[in-house]
């Protein structure tokens, strides 16, 4: 079994392999220049680990795994558009280095070169690939929809936030995780279980990534905390927030999230000492340890033996093990 550095470097010698025709210029270099920008390239990573855990050489899966790697960089740029985002791991985004015409144009480009990455499949297994990338890949298009509409409702409950984290970020995971396990030609009860594993670790993960943006050390998170408060990001926490609040406190949040202008500290520090006084972080990490829980439950019913499962269960522990 190879070390999850060891696929890591694999995808990274994939990318590195890239060759896209030099012309039109400004349509390729922004190509190269967002799959450069690294990453822990965790959902390429895990179609080489699901392939690997179902007895497949993880290089026999890597047409798959970089499928779904450019397709998750694609999202990112058309993503970055509709947030506005000036840094992508902490270089320019495409559509401020290019324009947003071109990042556009390039991303398009994005899903078609992941298509044909797909086309590569052993054509024995490429009919379910599709169908479960083209699957995924709508899911996640719908998650990004939901979030945006998020913005403008004031009603949003914690079931529809759950399931637009789980379109939006744990299908991909899901996803990934299938595709390697059909190239595997697993059983489709094995394949579909370990899918529900990604999904739920995805929910976890996501839940995860709530917290802390509040509750994180700024020097070990690597963004600014507080991001999701100064947004007003309709966050599990600040759903919750809402549920629970009484008095005071509802007040308070009505008002912190209604100003135009403010000071981002002060309203960081006043949000999360209501999020502190309503125990909201407690109630936030027993939902992510649920999902996590169903999810390593539902890993246990794969049937491959334990040892052949270690290095999936190490990556799972080190995403959800990020500290705060």
């Amino acid at each position: 079994m190879l070390t999850i550095t060891q696929h890591q470097k694999i995808i990274e010698d994939a990318i590195a392999k890239i060759s896209y025709p030099p012309k039109p210029k400004d349509l390729y270099e922004p190509i190269s220049y967002i799959m450069s920008l690294g990453g822990k390239r965790i959902r390429p990573v895990l179609v080489l680990m699901a392939a690997e855990l179902f007895g497949k050489n993880p290089y026999e899966a890597i047409d798959a795994a970089m499928a779904i790697e450019v397709f998750h960089n694609f999202t990112l740029v058309h993503d970055d558009i509709m947030d506005n985002a000036p840094l992508r791991r902490g270089q320019q985004t495409v559509h401020e280095k290019w324009s947003t015409n071109t990042a556009i144009l390039s991303g398009d480009v994005m899903m078609v070169e992941a298509n044909k990455n797909l086309a590569k499949i052993d054509a024995k297994f490429l009919k379910d690939s599709l169908f479960t990338f083209n699957a995924t890949a709508q899911g996640v298009c719908e998650g990004q929809q939901l979030d945006m509409d998020f913005e403008s409702r004031d009603d949003v409950s914690i079931e529809e936030y759950i399931n637009m984290i789980r379109l939006k970020t744990a299908v991909l995971l899901g996803g990934a995780l299938k595709l390697g396990a059909i190239i595997a030609d697993a059983k489709p009860e094995d394949a579909e279980l370990i899918y529900q594993f990604g999904e739920n670790i995805g929910i976890a993960f996501q839940l995860h990534d709530d917290i802390l943006d509040v509750y994180a050390d700024p020097e070990k998170f690597g963004k600014q905390v507080g991001g999701d408060i100064i947004a007003n990001k309709k966050t599990f926490l600040l759903l919750k927030a809402f549920e629970l609040a009484e008095g005071n406190d509802k007040t308070a949040l009505k008002h912190w999230t209604q100003l135009q202008q403010f000071d981002n500290k002060e309203k960081v520090a006043v949000v999360k000492s209501i999020y502190d006084n309503l125990g909201i972080q407690n109630i936030a990490r027993k939902s992510m340890e649920y999902y996590k829980n169903k999810a390593l439950n539902v890993f246990s019913k794969i049937n491959v033996d334990d040892e052949a499962k270690a290095n999936l269960l190490v990556l799972t522990h080190q995403l959800m093990d990020r500290e705060y």
